[in-house]
């Protein structure tokens, strides 16, 4: 008996999923977004898979976000406000005030260095504990009332309070120093705020004074010393007077540097016209020795009867340009215009020589005044330097003199302004704006508008992240792209979700036009399987599903019907021989069947339920068998599809899932091709991914997998290309309308198979 009537098997090994749908891609169906048989890139998540994510999802991120953010509400408006004041202060500038052991002490601000010691001067310790030793009493009580329930380490102390809620800043581009100070009482705030404001001045007055003291103590011994040095400079000075007469030279000395300041004036003058006329004349030869025209050089063209000649030529020529259009050249107005020309030009070349000769002068007359100039100026040199080589131990003793009597008196007159500014308690900072009680609407904390916005940003960002992380864990089927990238198979058709009804009704579903779009699926399915090489001349198709419950016998009825409705005689084995179905879709008795025909206690012919739709039989199992392994096994049961094959055009073996038993693995070497069913979002991507990979290490074509149960909610997100809302026109059919499927079904001879549909 002849058992090889099967399609080429998929060969197993490394041959790679593009390699075996290529019929399939040649074919034109592609699910998904990018995910199309045969693609060379592989298939890719896109856009449209997250977009879904979150739709499906959406009630994870409203959960969430009400979450997140009536929690935000909760906590702002349910924390203590917390009332912010603060004082300002104004750093100064100062000159250095005093001398102390040859070094200059500065008491200002000098650089951004010194503005930040003194903050952080105002941030130390030294002044918490100073502000803290100043509240007592009542003030303390009030101070730490809120603060009572302590931290984590137990109960807070004033110190702990003061540093944790004071803030120190300085005012850009200023030397501003603002001292705030945080507390639910904003009295409280301000008067901790004006204490540390009041206690740095204080801290730096003290400091300030103290430095002052040692000052005028040191500057006191520096002042007698001085005071006996200039003594001893003035006795000398009279000395050198006396004996060289040093007054007469003095006036002498201011009559001689009054003429050299003039005669260095004049020689500056003269070498400045010399420059000037030298430019002029150099430029002037260099015109002469090339044959240069004069006039470019703007003091030659600027003289005034130049100027004036050359506007009077240029009119000239352009009166005879124009008179050339109305006269010959022998005309006598052309003749005297002419001749007034040539008479311009050559006055014009003879003011020319005079100004090149008066240039010339200039020059000549200027380089006399320099050189007289100059040796005027060289002689009153010689008489100064005389005169100072006279004066230089003079001036040298009477300037020593002069520096330490300043000395001197600079010495007395800081300890004079010391000794006043210690008692006025000189400073370089004082109070520029006192802390005032905020208003009770204007606290700082809680921020309402920034914790809103932390609300509802974070809410919905914790929603989006706990969807994601949701549709991470979870792994079952759902899109195109896990069926044919995590899978492994083709997408052969698909089937969207049914309303409910009884089994009956969806088993004929698409004869009964209960519903049009699932109708339309299924035409579908049958046409990709007619298009397909490997699968429109199969004859024994087997389905199976990974899980039970994925409708793998809905499909069986329908795809059948499909069949027959289109000419083909079909036959239906019911092959789940522990929880048959078949007889129920029809609504038939299961007395006798596949049992009976494999142990021999009934012929095929007897045990088939004929005629249950035109062209559609059905072979029910006829009971639950205790060894359905066994039976499938059997010689008889290879007999049994032999013998089918002769008399139908299709047959489809409707068996158990791959996950729950091995019954479908035990028959599927006697069929051409297997069909796996998948039940939209509800077996898991591993569960798939196992059971397909049993069905494609068998040496036995796998035709596909059909996706069942597609929620049309979610369509468009993932089918969009299928399952438009736009063509729902398409599936719209009265109740008087005929059956797709009715009228189709042609009489043909029982071994004849229907050529496939385009």
């Amino acid at each position: 008996m002849d058992l090889t009537h099967k399609k080429p098997a998929r060969p197993s090994g490394d041959h790679s999923y593009s390699d075996y749908n290529q019929g399939y891609a040649a074919a034109g169906y592609g699910y998904g977004y990018g995910y199309g048989g045969g693609s060379e890139g592989g298939a890719q998540r896109s856009i449209s898979d997250y977009l879904l994510i979150l739709r499906e999802r959406i009630w994870y991120v409203v959960v969430v976000f009400l979450v997140v953010f009536i929690s935000v509400l909760v906590h702002t408006f349910g924390t203590t406000k917390i009332y912010e004041s603060y004082a300002s202060i104004q750093m100064l500038r100062e000159d250095p005030k005093i001398m102390l052991n040859q070094q200059i002490l500065e008491g200002g601000i000098r650089s951004t260095e010194d503005l930040n010691t003194l903050v952080k001067v105002m941030e130390s310790s030294m002044i918490i504990k100073r502000v803290a030793d100043r509240i007592t009493g009542e003030d303390l009580k009030q101070f730490m009332q809120p603060y009572e329930k302590g931290g984590w380490s137990g109960p807070l102390t004033p110190l702990e309070v003061l540093g944790a809620n004071r803030r120190i800043g300085v005012v850009r581009a200023s030397l501003v120093v603002q001292v705030a100070y945080q507390h639910p009482n904003p009295e409280v705030a301000a008067k901790v705020a004006n204490m540390f404001v009041d206690e740095f001045i204080g801290w730096n007055t003290r400091i300030r004074i103290e430095e002052s003291m040692r000052g005028v103590e040191d500057i006191q011994v520096r002042i007698e010393q001085q005071r006996k040095r200039v003594e001893e400079q003035a006795s000398a000075l009279q000395e050198y007077r006396e004996k060289n007469q040093s007054g007469s030279l003095d006036e002498r000395k201011d009559i001689v540097t009054d003429k050299l300041k003039a005669l260095n004036g004049y020689v500056t003058q003269t070498g400045n016209a010399l420059k000037e006329a030298d430019i002029r004349w150099q430029q002037v030869k260099q015109r002469l020795e090339s044959k240069g025209d004069l006039t470019e050089l703007n003091f030659i063209a600027a003289q005034g009867l130049i100027s004036s000649l050359m506007s009077q030529i240029s009119n000239q020529k352009i009166s005879i340009a124009q008179m050339r259009e109305r006269y010959r050249d022998r005309h006598p107005r052309m003749i005297e215009a002419v001749n007034s020309l040539q008479q311009a030009e050559q006055e014009f070349d003879r003011a020319l020589v005079s100004a090149t000769a008066s240039i010339k002068a200039q020059y000549e007359a200027a380089v006399l005044n320099d050189e007289e100039a100059r040796r005027n100026l060289a002689l009153q040199v010689t008489a100064s330097e005389e005169l100072d080589r006279l004066s230089i131990k003079y001036q040298a003793q009477e300037r020593e003199f002069k520096i330490n009597e300043a000395f001197l008196s600079e010495l007395v007159g800081r300890m004079r302004q010391i000794s006043a500014g210690s008692n006025m308690e000189s400073q370089n900072a004082r109070k520029l704006e006192s802390a005032v009680p905020p208003a009770r609407n204007r606290y700082i904390e809680p921020k309402i508008s920034l914790n809103i916005g932390i609300g509802l940003v974070g809410g919905l960002g914790l929603g989006l992240a706990f969807a994601f992380f949701i549709a991470f864990i979870d792994d079952r089927v759902k899109s195109a792209f896990d069926i044919e990238s995590v899978v492994g198979l083709p997408l052969l058709g698909i089937i969207p979700q049914i309303k409910k009804m009884e089994q009956p009704d969806k088993a004929q579903i698409v004869v009964n036009n209960a519903d049009r779009q699932v109708a339309e699926a299924f035409l579908t399915l049958h046409s990709s399987l007619r298009l397909r090489d490997d699968s429109k001349d199969a004859k024994v198709f087997l389905i199976t599903s990974s899980i039970p419950g994925e409708g793998k016998s809905f499909t069986t009825t329908n795809l059948a019907l499909t069949y027959a409705a289109h000419g083909d005689r079909v036959c239906i084995v019911d092959c789940d021989l522990r929880k048959p179905n078949i007889h129920k879709s029809f609504r038939r008795e299961n007395l006798k069947g596949l049992i009976d025909v494999c142990s021999g206690s009934a012929t095929l012919e007897e045990s088939i339920v004929k005629d249950v739709h035109p062209g559609l039989d059905i072979l029910p199992t006829g009971g639950r068998a205790k060894n359905p392994t066994h039976i499938l096994s059997n010689k008889a049961f290879e007999l049994m599809i032999s013998d089918l094959r002769k008399r139908y055009d299709r047959i489809l073996l409707d068996t158990p899932p791959l996950a729950a038993v091995s019954d479908a693995l035990v028959i599927l070497p006697l069929a051409d091709g297997a069909i796996f069913t998948i039940f939209f979002n509800k077996v898991r991507r591993k569960a798939a991914q196992s059971a397909a990979r049993r069905l494609l290490e068998s040496n036995v074509t796998c035709f596909g997998a059909v996706l069942n149960g597609l929620n049309l909610a979610v369509s468009g997100y993932y089918y969009a290309q299928y399952y438009d809302k736009s063509y729902k026109d398409y599936y719209v059919v009265s109740s008087e309308d005929k059956n797709p499927l009715d009228g189709k079904r042609e009489k043909k001879p029982a071994k004849e198979v229907a050529a496939p549909e385009a």
